[in-house]
């Protein structure tokens, strides 16, 4: 990993965003290609999809549509371990989802004049489970337990074909999708899905959706930023970031295991480091170079520690760090300082935060009970983890009476008059004519 000194400079945050590694490759590069294949869907429906598929996966599938009997035998063939930990992540998943939603409220502001506010769901939603390096079924538990627990009527969920599987999405994310009663599932996956989602495929049955949810390649987060106001999105949940804050007290073999964790998912996987202490610079740096020899997915780690996505920051102290982070916006922010809920105090951008020894980034991809599905990119400055508020919308309804009415009927009218919108006015005079 390079380092990168930033000990003695005076920087602004705008001076910040500038300095923090970022891939070279970034979303408006990935955007061209990502609208062409959505508009071929449009255009050709299954048989862009079918393409596409056969173009990147390497397989045409028979069915886009996967049989309901290929969950079922996927379910059946379902390692018990694994299915005891997808059962207990649902369970944690559920209880954490389930905090996430608002209770109605209601506003009396005189007598017989009431706002009250509810939380509506989405009528159908569609969630984005990736192929790519890894199977990740925990990603299938993370879309449709919120949109569940948030209580959507319709989930379609879609994940890329697979050569190895006969052209049905991995086993393992079927069995997923099964343990949760999920029936609608397309195997197709990449730009092109994330556009059959948001614009429907009529000849093959699949109806539009009105939220989109899910992480994906840098093609997938810019085909969902393509396609949003056609459907909303949760956020842009492109390849996975790791950013650390360390200081003295940290064990380097620990911050180095969970920087490595998340650069074995692909070769942009950022992960950053950011301490005070370059002897825990040092170490750390040590530690990864044993562990990474030692790792399955080594090759693919190297090269993503190696990319210009990745660095070991060097700042005078935490409080800088901290500015530094939030400059960054990662998507996991682990802290590992002497007093991390202190460090807490500092830190306003980022997906999830994870404090201490015992609190690593894997936690929270499977078993914590928070949402794995994280802005990144620096999307964390203005959106946040895909949670059961993700798909609903809160809705205000009025219900005045006649008397709760005319005691402001001559304000409306003067505020009408005052923007030239007479109408505005006559409308609430009608109500007392005669």
């Amino acid at each position: 990993m390079r380092t990168i000194d930033l000990r003695g400079i005076d920087l602004a945050t705008a001076d910040l965003r500038t300095l923090v590694p970022r891939p070279v490759v970034n979303i408006e590069v990935a955007s061209q290609a990502a609208g062409e294949l959505i508009a071929a869907v449009r255009e050709h429906g299954s048989s862009a999809l079918l393409d596409q598929s056969e173009r990147f996966d390497g397989i045409r599938p028979e069915s886009l549509r996967v049989p309901a009997e290929a969950i079922q035998t996927a379910v059946d063939g379902l390692d018990p371990r694994v299915r005891a930990a997808l059962d207990e992540a649902i369970v944690r998943v559920r209880k954490g989802s389930a905090a996430q939603v608002p209770a109605p409220q209601t506003t009396t502001l005189a007598d017989g004049a009431v706002v009250a506010q509810r939380w509506q769901p989405v009528t159908r939603a569609g969630l984005y489970v990736p192929g790519g390096n890894a199977a990740l079924a925990s990603s299938v538990v993370m879309n449709v337990v919120p949109a569940q627990v948030a209580g959507v009527p319709s989930l379609a969920l879609a994940s890329p074909a697979q050569k190895e599987f006969g052209g049905l999405p991995h086993p393992t994310i079927l069995a997923a999708a099964g343990l949760l009663g999920v029936d609608e599932v397309w195997a197709m996956g990449g730009a092109g899905a994330i556009g059959a989602l948001a614009y429907g495929v009529p000849d093959v049955g699949l109806d539009p959706v009105q939220m989109i949810t899910g992480p994906g390649n840098i093609y997938v987060t810019a085909a969902k930023r393509l396609v949003r106001g056609v459907v909303g999105i949760d956020a842009e949940a492109g390849t996975t970031e790791i950013l650390i804050i360390a200081d003295r007290t940290a064990n380097p073999v620990l911050v180095a295991a969970d920087l490595l964790s998340q650069a074995e998912h692909d070769a942009a996987a950022a992960s950053v480091l950011i301490t005070d202490s370059p002897e825990l610079a040092d170490a750390t740096s040590e530690a990864l170079e044993k562990l990474l020899a030692a790792t399955a997915n080594s090759e693919r780690a190297a090269a993503a520690l190696a990319g210009p996505q990745s660095a070991i920051m060097l700042v005078d102290d935490e409080a800088v760090a901290a500015a530094v982070s939030n400059a960054y916006g990662p998507e996991h922010l682990e802290l590992h300082t002497v007093d991390p809920h202190a460090t807490l105090e500092n830190i306003t951008d980022a997906g999830a935060i994870f404090l201490g020894n015992y609190s690593p980034v894997s936690l929270g991809d499977y078993m914590a009970g928070s949402n794995h599905v994280l802005p990144t990119g620096g999307a964390a400055h203005f959106s946040s983890a895909l949670g059961a508020y993700s798909f609903l919308r809160p809705q205000q309804v009025i219900d005045y009476d006649r008397g709760a009415l005319a005691s402001v009927r001559d304000r409306i009218v003067a505020l009408a008059e005052a923007e030239s919108l007479p109408a505005h006015g006559e409308a609430v005079a009608v109500r007392f004519s005669g």
